[in-house]
């Protein structure tokens, strides 16, 4: 146990956030912390962290908080912690700023042993500060920093920058950073992955899955959670519940109990107005009296079922068509994909059939949206051939809103697209997405980002296309309307295109993925876990390719007969060769860590990580090789 709450409660305004919560978190925890806006888990985390008390109260419900006490909390925080006056770099050494106390203590130890008079103690302060700095990987921090630092996204050229000049994504990247750098054996992050891209996230994933400490995570990304999370706690309606496995394995956990506790909430209604109806009949008349008071004090003792709250669904939307079109239903051949006067695709070629779902994914200013618009001839295109079959009827959501009038009303908007409806017909359609009572008289001007989205979703039902394009179409959505629009569109027998950086939607819906990266575009087959696969063996057979080539020629038979001794003594040499290559190759690895410790290497930004880059590059080839001897050997 490494952190532990019991009976903590909290109130704001007077309601109760949180309702004597309990809580146990061991080492290798990896907790999300899910439930809607408001519900209390910035509160939780807060306690736990220490930032907020609890309300205290009275036995037997006592609050209680106890840790481990080596414990070491990591909390992310809008730009928490951050010295605006440092560099990238010197923020995130100052993680490890007494480590570099040591290594100068050491530099000056060295000074004084070359002495023949040193005294005895300087030795023994030399050799209790080397191990101390070898044992916390003292050797090893600038290739540390370098390693976090270019998987958050800040390559070299970015070190010398100022904090002060960064956005406030970037600050939050480089917050997370120094957290990970400091490596506490509780990290709590509340939404990490926003204003991260895919190869971030990708890597941050990968990064935690070997996290040696215990993780808490707050987080809308739901795939992030599947990958990540081994429990989930939901808070609702001021009670915590904790859930075995991912998030997905939540959703299914959370319904059945949903559904057990509302056939016992209502068998025990039932079995209560039973009860009273046989007290209000019989407890006057003498006869019956005594009866009726067991069955008061049967009604008295009984725990009383508390009802499960039943979430109407945000929205009920569904797409379908009339007309079918025919078995190719687009086809790109050799086109320009340009805006702002700067070609984005060259020579782009697409085949779409009829019912394909063709996921686009690629990092910001790719040309994914602009891909979009130019196959639906919104934008020009200056050569090549967009050929789109007959009875062809598209319905598109533009991330942007734009083809709908801020002016109008909701119910406006409605009306001049579909002019034969009446308003019940209308504000029926509105309500199925949850657009409902006096905001149907809204100025769409004054909708929120979701409720936009919303109208788009009913105006794109009653549009029947049989081909759907949508531009990040679960931007700005609650989870239950995402999950309302999954389940619309995994339904929808139609051809889906859809640009999308949610990569739960781009599992459940891609059956087909389309990575535009650097004015490239390149086919996937299946969804995104297909597509991160592929691309983790091609990292891996890039890495192993060079090591991989001379062993190939090492396996061909120096013999043609007497195989078996042949091959034994072959190995016995490769063994013997090896042995001296991780001799070494451990050589060259304590020569650089004693370089990257060297102040003048450190303050050399360009050079340290070069350095780095060439110590993980021999740690690498030493464990392949300490790996094949193993092998050998056995």
């Amino acid at each position: 146990m490494i952190v532990s709450l019991e009976n903590i409660s909290k109130l704001f305004g007077g309601r109760t956030v949180l309702d004597n919560v309990s809580l146990t978190v061991e080492d290798s925890d990896r907790i999300g912390l899910v439930g809607i806006n408001g519900c209390g888990k910035s509160t939780l985390l807060k306690i736990i962290t220490g930032r907020e008390l609890p309300e205290t109260q009275p036995e037997p419900n006592v609050p209680k908080i106890s840790s481990a006490k080596d414990l070491t909390i990591g909390f992310l925080e809008q730009d928490a912690g951050l010295d605006t006056s440092r560099t990238v770099i010197e923020e995130t050494r100052s993680v490890f700023a007494e480590m570099f106390r040591i290594s100068d203590r050491l530099r000056e130890l060295e000074e004084k042993m070359a002495d023949p008079a040193h005294s005895r103690e300087v030795n023994l302060e030399y050799d209790r500060l080397t191990d101390y700095f070898q044992a916390h990987d003292g050797y090893l921090i600038n290739v540390n920093i370098t390693k976090v630092l270019s998987g958050m996204g800040f390559p070299a050229e970015t070190y010398g920058q100022s904090v002060s000049t960064l956005s406030g994504g970037e600050k939050t990247r480089l917050a997370l950073a120094k957290l990970l750098l400091e490596n506490p054996r509780l990290l709590i992050l509340d939404e990490p992955t926003n204003h991260l891209d895919f190869r971030t996230i990708m890597w941050l994933e990968d990064f935690l899955s070997g996290y040696k400490g215990a993780l808490m995570i707050v987080s809308h990304d739901r795939y992030f959670l599947d990958k990540l999370a081994t429990s989930v706690c939901e808070i609702e309606r001021g009670r915590l519940r904790r859930y075995k496995g991912n998030y997905s394995a939540f959703v299914v956990q959370k319904q059945a109990d949903t559904e057990r506790q509302l056939k016992e909430y209502e068998a025990q209604q039932k079995e209560i107005a039973k009860l009273q109806d046989f007290v209000d009949r019989n407890l006057v008349r003498a006869s019956t009296s005594n009866m009726a008071k067991s069955r008061i004090k049967k009604l008295e003792s009984m725990e009383l079922v508390e009802k499960p709250v039943l979430y109407e669904k945000t929205a009920r939307i569904k797409f379908e068509y009339d007309i079918e079109p025919p078995q190719e239903v687009l086809t790109v051949k050799d086109i320009d994909v340009s805006a702002g006067g700067k070609t984005l695709l060259p020579n782009f070629s697409l085949a779409v059939r009829r019912g394909d779902r063709l996921g686009i994914i690629g990092g910001n200013g790719a040309g994914k949206s602009t891909l979009l618009k130019v196959i639906q001839r919104k934008m020009p295109c200056s050569k090549g051939v967009i050929d789109w079959a007959k009875n062809v009827k598209i319905s598109y959501f533009d991330q942007e809103n734009a083809q709908l009038d801020p002016r109008k009303t909701v119910i406006e908007e409605v009306h001049s697209r579909h002019r034969g409806m009446t308003d019940l017909e209308v504000r029926s359609v509105l309500g199925s997405v949850r657009i409902t009572g006096e905001n149907v008289f809204k100025r769409v001007g004054e909708l929120s980002g979701g409720e936009r989205a919303k109208l788009c979703f009913a105006l794109m039902s009653l549009e029947r296309g049989n081909v759907l394009i949508l531009d990040e179409p679960t931007n700005h959505l609650d989870a239950d309307t995402r999950e309302a629009l999954e389940k619309a569109l995994c339904d929808y027998s139609g051809t889906v295109i859809f640009v999308s950086h949610d990569r739960y939607l781009l599992n459940r819906l891609a059956g087909r993925i389309l990575e535009v990266a650097e004015g490239t575009a390149e086919e996937f087959k299946g969804n995104f876990d297909n597509h991160a696969a592929v691309k983790r063996e091609r990292e891996a057979a890039a890495q192993t390719e060079v090591r991989d080539t001379p062993k190939q020629d090492e396996k061909k038979p120096s013999y043609r007969s007497k195989e078996q001794r042949a091959e034994t003594a072959k190995k016995r040499a490769r063994i013997k060769e090896l042995e001296a290559e991780i001799a070494h190759l451990e050589e060259s690895m304590e020569r650089l860590q004693r370089e990257l410790a060297d102040p003048e290497v450190c303050a050399d930004y360009q050079l340290t990580a070069e350095k780095c880059a060439e110590l993980e590059n021999l740690r690498r080839l030493c464990s392949e090789y300490e790996d094949e001897w193993l092998e050998l050997s056995e």
